[in-house]
């Protein structure tokens, strides 16, 4: 199936979000009515990828948010950065990121907890979050008056390129030398 790694190509391509392999697989196997052995799909996957390696190529294969996408090599991050400053309105405030990371590291969380943390009101950022797909609703609480619970959304993955929240920096990584004053003696 020499082919295979070009219908690939194609899925990712239109795909509008991360594609997991078992859509890939799914999708094939109605297309063909057949089973496509998994090692197939891997061994056109990897073809793909050695493909896009290539410089000719500003953009490369890359498994992120739980599944493949095409993404703009790093070589080429200035002039996408331009136009996406350019596009600022679709880039978080200083608000939206403080209450995305909250909910992030406490999710499932209450808009309360969430205001409590920062000290103000959060309404508009979690109002734009939700918005912008970075969060969902995951429930409601069972405190009192049963507060709304959010949590981060498959598209906060792609969002920040990672496949799960144990890829989150933890408190560890920030870690800076201990300030001193004075000279150290023996």
């Amino acid at each position: 199936m020499d082919f295979l790694h070009r219908h690939i190509e194609a899925l990712i391509f239109c795909a509008p979000s991360p594609l997991s392999k078992a859509d890939i697989v799914k999708c094939l196997g109605e297309m063909f009515e057949a089973e496509i052995p998994i090692e197939h799909i891997d061994q056109a996957i990897h073809q793909l990828s050695e493909k896009y390696q290539s410089e000719e190529f500003s953009f490369q294969l890359q498994h992120a948010g739980g599944g493949y996408q095409f993404l703009t090599k790093p070589a080429y991050q200035t002039s996408i950065g331009i136009l996406l400053r350019q596009q600022s309105q679709k880039r978080l405030s200083t608000a939206q990121l403080e209450t995305l990371s909250i909910i992030a590291y406490k999710q499932p969380v209450t808009k309360g907890d969430i205001e409590q943390i920062r000290g103000v009101n959060s309404d508009y950022s979690v109002q734009k979050l939700l918005e912008k797909e970075l969060v969902d609703i995951k429930g409601k609480s069972e405190g009192l008056g049963r507060p709304v619970l959010y949590g981060t959304s498959a598209r906060f993955m792609e969002y920040f390129g990672i496949n799960s929240l144990s890829e989150l920096p933890q408190p560890k990584d920030f870690s800076q030398p201990d300030n001193q004053i004075g000279e150290e003696r023996d």
